[in-house]
């Protein structure tokens, strides 16, 4: 356990979302904070490294750098793997898993680089206690990553546990289309402040509203759950009550509406809101994206359309959209329309000229969020086209 001030961390985030992340951490304390891609390097006391976890909406991990290495082949992994005293770091009771992820490295098996990783880490708590840790690949106490350039490896120890779009309150078990953190940034991205309306008019189980009014409220997205710091040896548990007790200010009573033509997806949404405590900020209705009235004058409305990777064939949406650009210039005049997909053809087929594309990935997937600008005369003016 390292006893200077101030420590190294990686926060990781879905792609695109760097610069965002980059704002959060500075604001978090991270200190030296820049962007690299796939996530933002900072330093910072521990204070900064429980703030990032528990405050950030966009990160997906924060890793404690343990340390930096030169290798050219698998021996040297080992080597590497071995010098840091990780007694030291956690204890021999705690369950172990080791992640690897590689670019440019020269060693031609992953899964073996993993294997030597954790038999170094093994074999340093055996030859200091006499036992090795037990490892555990589903639900592990501590996780060791380990990043591989072409002769750079750089270890972490994580500090996150479960991935930090795992707030704590989703219900179902099925994978959303959308994880937390992508939809926080999406959000963030249309530049929505709460004092406009806010609508999501194929809300499915509600993600993109359940960030935005936890955001509007100033609700710390990791207060239902726990973390990885935690479990290991340097975790100040005096520091983290400090750290839980510090509150952000809200903004106000966000005006926030949902809705959705499948009434499973508004169940779904009303028990996901209700699980986040925030059911009260959000108005749902049955309805169709292509009937439904605009629910004030003017505001945001952000959506994540089906797409063929979810649902619905090219022929089937080819159809749609047509339609949805005919509804938006009919009922949305005075709005800002974001729609996150990665069906690129929805601005042709929508017949309307985003006014900015923004590339993000969903997972290895990749997407644009376009935001169309509904002013009315000049749309209206383009409804044949």
């Amino acid at each position: 356990m390292s006893s200077s001030p101030s420590e190294s961390f990686f926060a990781s985030c879905p792609r695109g979302l760097e610069t965002l992340l980059l704002g959060e951490i500075q604001s978090l304390g991270g200190e030296g904070a820049s962007v690299v891609p796939g996530g933002v390097a900072f330093s910072g006391p521990w204070h900064a490294c429980y703030a990032a976890n528990l405050w950030s909406r966009i990160a997906s991990r924060v890793l404690w750098k343990v340390s930096e290495f030169r290798y050219r082949n698998e021996n040297d992994l080992y080597q590497a793997a071995r010098a840091p005293d990780w007694p030291a770091l956690f204890a021999l009771e705690r369950t172990l898993r080791v992640n690897v992820a590689a670019q440019k490295s020269p060693l031609k098996s992953l899964e073996f680089a993993t294997l030597r990783i954790k038999d170094a880490v093994c074999d340093r708590f055996r030859d200091a206690l006499g036992k090795r840790p037990d490892v555990e690949r589903t639900s592990p106490e501590v996780r060791v990553h380990a990043f591989l350039e072409a002769d750079r490896g750089t270890l972490y120890l994580d500090t996150s546990g479960e991935p930090l779009f795992k707030r704590g309150w989703r219900s179902g078990a099925g994978e959303a289309p959308l994880r937390e953190n992508l939809a926080a940034g999406i959000v963030m991205l249309t530049g929505w402040r709460p004092g406009e309306a806010l609508l999501d008019p194929m809300c499915g189980g509600g993600t993109l509203l359940v960030e935005a009014a936890a955001m509007a409220r100033g609700r710390a997205p990791g207060a239902k759950r726990s973390f990885g710091f935690e479990k290991l040896r340097a975790f100040d548990q005096d520091l983290w009550e400090r750290v839980r007790r510090e509150k952000k200010e809200g903004a106000g009573t966000p005006a926030l509406y949902g809705s959705d033509n499948d009434p499973r997806a508004i169940e779904a949404a009303r028990r996901n809101l209700a699980a986040a405590g925030v059911e009260r900020w959000v108005r749902l209705e049955r309805s169709d994206i292509l009937e439904r009235a605009a629910p004030a004058a003017e505001g945001v409305m952000v959506a994540n359309p089906p797409y063929g990777e979810r649902m619905g064939s090219a022929e089937e949406l080819a159809r749609f959209y047509p339609r949805l650009g005919d509804a938006l210039k009919k009922r949305f005049a005075g709005w800002r329309c974001y729609f996150f997909t990665a069906d690129l053809r929805l601005p042709r087929l929508i017949r309307l000229e985003p006014s900015a594309r923004t590339p993000l990935w969903n997972g290895a997937l990749e997407c644009r969020l376009y935001e169309f600008r509904m002013v009315q005369g000049s749309n209206r003016a383009s409804a044949s086209g």
